[in-house]
């Protein structure tokens, strides 16, 4: 827990002042409310015992007075600083958690999953945030509020005194008790929270698959399911925790009658408490009474409250801690020759406990400028296959060469640079087309922009919007075709210029005559750059100058389009069915005309 605590501390940064001042002004303010009862058990001994003195009236009522408004100002203040340090401190960590998961491998976003990360992100920082805000102003204060309480009771009646002293560990340790039972429950709900936020991710991520198939009532109830669980758990929790009010309630009546029947003893048997008055010195001694037991009671909600904030902590620390898979090496090469592709003997698993291989036994020679076509099957490792070259991932077994350097020599940013991926799922990012296009390069001219867009076959369709480049994309690309996403993709991707393009089943959305002219305009403007090719239809790549044939995570076939006709059966089976399809449906609408 020390080092959870070091580690999430290190984001105070900025915030150390308001933080370190906090504390100062609830020592005053808890001195202060300490001090009133006593204050006012002597001004009222010394004027209604000695005769109605309206100076020790206004001495003492304005010493009241004073100390009230240091210790609101105190208040006042303490709040002020500690409501700005602790938001300071969740901004903080919201910004180093969310700079972390930037450098994240696909490996780390594994490991903690989607849903995961963004609790994290959310509820925890804010559980943390509280605590934080807690720990410097309600933590400083409870023991300040405690030793203070005890000290003046003393002043006033020790004899009397003992009876906080014995009733407060007797009342502490119940509420230690109680605080202890519900950990176990706070504990499950945060890992249940993030089932609730898969949940919520995964239907409003699908909403369209969920609607097409019908599936709401399913998603409603498997939703309910998890909020139940939730429910549940902190139901019991809060059960059990409010035991606290009656028992502390009990406690601070018990107090209060156990000091009036001592009292009342004393007074029989001597005639006096302790020389003066006694109802005055009786009412500061119950209120004392009553600050230390509220202390106690205090006490255990900060228990709770850091319980439920200690799980948050460890689960934000285990990212801040958690170092990325992949880091650019000590004079990594930042310079990129060309494209030229070589994989040696590499084989690759998701899991370092995996049994099986994604892929196994690589070994592929891929020349600068080659146009280069992947099929197989679905599962066949085709995508993992063109992760491992901008080192989305890192080899298992062998290595992978691009431009005759080892991936694992280069920084990171300036392989990354030079190759270019338009992954199978699509994604647009809210903002105008141009701000999305300038992802691939931040300072691309309109120019440069509208040439990538006609080599994509983007152009037409965006200058048919009433603002043209400017129109404004929504999240995720909702107000566009998925045909018309792709193409934004790729021409995103050519304004990088890169020496790799890796196009993942990215045309899949677009008809055979856009997708010809795509490669055409692939094939003729960038002859320089190595061409990735992944596709479900043979026709995307049986001009290529290489093809692949991926089975099982394996290449079991390699050669242009005529050798693979002669030597693969797999090849030639999957080009077989698709022209026999086309033929057919060419035959059915020969007959309808």
């Amino acid at each position: 827990m020390t080092n959870t605590v070091k580690t999430l501390l290190g984001s105070v940064r900025q915030y150390k002042k308001p933080s370190i001042i906090t504390p100062i002004f609830m020592l005053i303010e808890a001195f202060c409310e300490a001090l009133i009862p006593f204050i006012m058990s002597q001004m009222i001994n010394e004027d209604a015992l000695a005769g109605g003195n309206f100076a020790h009236i206004a001495k003492y009522g304005g010493v009241l007075l004073l100390l009230a408004a240091v210790s609101l100002t105190s208040g006042a203040l303490a709040g002020r600083f500690a409501a700005q340090a602790s938001c300071g401190f969740a901004t903080n960590l919201r910004h180093d958690l969310f700079y972390k998961v930037q450098k994240f491998s696909f490996a780390n976003v594994d490991k903690f999953s989607t849903s995961s990360l963004v609790t994290r992100l959310t509820t925890d920082v804010t559980n943390v945030q509280q605590s934080y805000q807690m720990c410097l102003r309600i933590v400083i204060r409870v023991p300040l509020q405690f030793l203070f309480a005890i000290i003046m009771s003393f002043t006033i009646n020790a004899n009397l005194a003992w009876v906080f002293v014995v009733i407060a560990p007797i009342l502490a340790v119940f509420l230690i008790s109680v605080a202890r039972v519900v950990m176990p429950f706070f504990r499950r709900i945060f890992k249940k929270y993030d089932a609730l936020n898969n949940s919520v991710q995964e239907n409003v991520g699908g909403i369209r698959v969920v609607k097409s198939f019908v599936r709401e009532a399913y998603e409603t109830e498997k939703f309910q399911k998890a909020a139940e669980e939730v429910r549940g758990d902190f139901t019991k929790a809060e059960k059990i925790l409010a035991l606290n009010n009656p028992v502390m309630t009990f406690f601070i009546n018990f107090a209060a009658v156990l000091i009036s029947y001592l009292g009342a003893k004393t007074i029989i048997d001597s005639g006096t408490l302790s020389g003066d008055f006694v109802p005055t010195e009786l009412s500061a001694l119950i209120t004392y009474g009553i600050q230390v037991l509220s202390a106690c009671m205090m006490f255990s909600m900060i228990f709770v409250m850091l319980t439920m904030s200690f799980e948050s902590m460890r689960r934000i620390a285990e990212v801040l801690n958690q170092e990325s898979d992949l880091v650019s090496p000590e004079n990594a090469v930042k310079t990129v020759e060309n494209g030229a592709i070589r994989f040696e003997n590499v084989s690759f698993k998701y899991s370092k406990t995996a049994d099986k291989y994604a892929l196994s036994d690589i070994n592929l020679d891929i020349k600068s400028g080659e146009t280069v076509g992947i099929l197989g099957s679905t599962g066949s490792s085709k995508t993992t296959l063109v992760q491992l070259l901008p080192r989305l991932y890192d080899t298992s077994e062998g290595n992978v060469y691009v431009g005759g350097v080892n991936v694992k020599d280069y920084d990171l940013d300036t392989l990354r640079k030079e190759v270019a991926v338009v992954l199978q799922k699509n994604v647009l990012f809210s903002g105008t087309i141009k701000e999305n296009l300038r992802w691939g390069d931040e300072s691309a001219t309109d120019e440069e922009m509208e040439r990538a867009c006609r080599f994509a076959q983007a152009d037409e369709f965006i200058r048919a919007f009433p603002d043209g480049y400017d129109t404004f994309i929504e999240q995720g690309g909702t107000n566009v075709s998925g045909g018309q996403k792709q193409r934004l993709c790729i021409a995103r991707a050519l304004l990088r210029k890169p020496k790799i393009l890796i196009l993942d089943d990215s045309t899949s959305a677009v008809d055979m005559k856009t997708d010809a002219l795509i490669r055409t305009a692939l094939k003729n403007e960038l002859p320089d750059t190595t061409k990735i090719i992944i596709a479900q239809r043979v026709a995307s790549v049986e001009h290529a100058d290489k093809i692949l044939v991926l089975d099982g995570g394996r290449i079991v076939a390699c050669g242009n389009h005529a050798a693979l006709m002669q030597t693969s059966e797999i090849y030639r089976e999957i080009y077989e069915e698709q022209t026999r399809g086309k033929g057919a449906e060419e035959e059915k609408g020969g007959e309808q005309v």
